[in-house]
């Protein structure tokens, strides 16, 4: 029986920067999941319970940047991981050219809805 050895480096037909870019989003994530959680929980009396709260909460200037970066690097992270998956089923290149461009659409269009709906967020609390 063949044994399969872990690798500490990208997949064939992932490239470095691609592997690279996997790996900080990941650090990146917890990071700003852990302050996300302080934050939302600890530091906020009572914490973030109503609409109201969030949106209180929003009209601070540093957090509806954080919020931003946290979705860039979760979908960055999610849709790379995703497409490392479909590198184990070793897609035809041509497959793989359109897997490529359909996650990166669906990338920006996941980033520019979550953007629009802080900005709504955030307007609705200088109404």
């Amino acid at each position: 029986m063949k044994m399969i050895q872990p690798t500490s480096g990208p997949k064939s037909g992932e490239n470095f920067w691609l592997w690279f870019l996997k790996i900080v989003t990941g650090l990146f994530i917890i990071l700003l999941l852990l302050i996300h959680f302080v934050v939302n929980h600890f530091v906020a009396e009572g914490g973030l319970l109503t609409y109201a709260d969030v949106v209180a909460y929003y009209r601070i200037p540093i957090v509806p940047i954080m919020e931003i970066a946290f979705l860039i690097f979760v979908v960055s992270h999610a849709l790379i991981g995703l497409r490392s998956i479909i590198l184990d089923l070793r897609p035809s290149r041509p497959a793989l050219t359109a897997i490529n461009w359909l996650f990166t659409l669906i990338g920006i269009a996941s980033v520019i809805y979550g953007v629009w709906l802080i900005q709504v967020i955030v307007s609705r609390g200088s109404a």
